[in-house]
């Protein structure tokens, strides 16, 4: 998948927006990181993903996830979008999504789905 892509169903999602971060295209929620290209072109910095379950997804896809030693302190996983499905991708970028949405933006979603 690419970041083209991702960014195409998650501008639907109510609050989404482009923007950018560290000088790279990035989505955001009211101001808030949702997610960023980094500066590689292909790897999605996606925040809101505890360490042991990090742990967990690079031991078990190390093609898809990883980390570096710059994310090691932070509840944060890189995807290799050139790797990765958006069946992967999107649940990981919907849940933090969830917690960076306004009240009012849920229910709407929640009631459209």
């Amino acid at each position: 998948m690419t970041f083209d892509e991702l960014r195409k169903f998650a501008l639907a999602w109510p609050e989404v927006e482009d923007g950018t971060s560290y000088g790279t295209p990035a989505l955001k929620v009211r101001k808030k990181m949702l997610a960023r290209l980094k500066e590689d072109g292909d790897s999605l910095v996606m925040p809101g993903v505890p360490q042991d379950e990090r742990a967990m997804l690079v031991e078990s896809q190390p093609k898809v996830f990883y980390f570096t030693d710059h994310y090691r302190d932070y509840p944060m996983v890189l995807i290799r979008l050139s790797k990765a499905e958006r069946a992967t991708v999107e649940p990981f970028l919907r849940r933090h999504w969830r917690t960076l949405a306004s009240k009012k933006a849920l229910k709407e979603f929640d009631t459209n789905l």
